[in-house]
């Protein structure tokens, strides 16, 4: 493989940071990378946050399921499907534009969770470890107050990123499931119970693999923090099929 197919099968996600700080230029290099990820139209449908104020990195530490080590990581970037100032814009030219709909929000999302990538797969090319946090998508209301947010514009993914230490960098990956249960040819194929648990072969350890189903069910798909989710990102949605003027 060429150096990036090998970069890609290798980079994992990182929790632990050293505490040598991250310099601002590889930040922007960074920054600069995400950018250049493919756009609806060209419009780049988003706007990232980068959040150097510790006294943020803490609280978003907390409000994302209280996990310290985003408050420790050098690079925390949000990245927002941003509606809004394309709306502004046609405003500002003297259009009447309609209000987004859940449409431009899921374009939006596209947009940014693709520059969000680009700035990953750019981080892994400096020696820099990442990790998505899908949580800042819960807590509409405390994360709206918190970063300014104003209606039209969701928070669809934050980055964390910092210098892996040792034992993030040998920490094993977790392996993919085989391409035949996630590539179907030319249509859907619902996967039936035999297909299923030859899909998650391999996975369960010691557990036989209904119980690791059930586990990793209430662990993760009936937690607490999933349900939040939903709940936030079915406010956000409103604000994307009740069609008022932006406050």
């Amino acid at each position: 493989m060429n150096e990036t197919l090998t970069r890609l099968h290798r980079r994992k996600s990182v929790r632990v940071f050293t505490d040598a700080p991250v310099d601002g230029a590889l930040k922007t290099q960074i920054l600069e990378a995400a950018v250049q990820a493919p756009t609806a139209g060209n419009q780049q449908l988003y706007t990232i946050l980068d959040i150097t104020d510790q006294r943020l990195k803490d609280a978003l530490a907390e409000s994302c399921d209280h996990q310290p080590f985003i408050a420790k990581a050098p690079v925390v970037l949000i990245f927002c499907a941003d509606c809004r100032k394309w709306y502004d814009a046609y405003v500002e030219a003297g259009c009447t534009p309609r209000a987004p709909g859940p449409g431009d929000l899921l374009l939006a999302v596209d947009d940014a969770l693709i520059a969000a990538q680009n700035a990953v797969v750019a981080a892994d090319s400096l020696g820099l470890g990442s990790c998505y946090i899908g949580d800042i998508m819960e807590r509409r209301a405390f994360h709206r107050q918190l970063l300014g947010l104003p209606r039209w514009v969701f928070p669809a993914a934050m980055l964390v990123m910092g210098w892996p230490t040792r034992q993030q960098l040998e920490r094993p990956k977790p392996e993919r499931v085989d391409l035949r249960y996630v590539v179907h040819e030319n249509g859907y194929q619902t996967l039936d119970g035999p297909a299923l648990r030859a899909m998650l072969n391999g996975r369960t350890g010691s557990q036989d693999w209904d119980s690791w189903v059930k586990a990793f069910h209430a662990r993760k798909y009936d937690s607490d923090f999933s349900r939040e989710m939903s709940r936030s990102a079915a406010a956000y949605l409103a604000d994307f099929v009740t069609p008022e003027e932006p406050s």
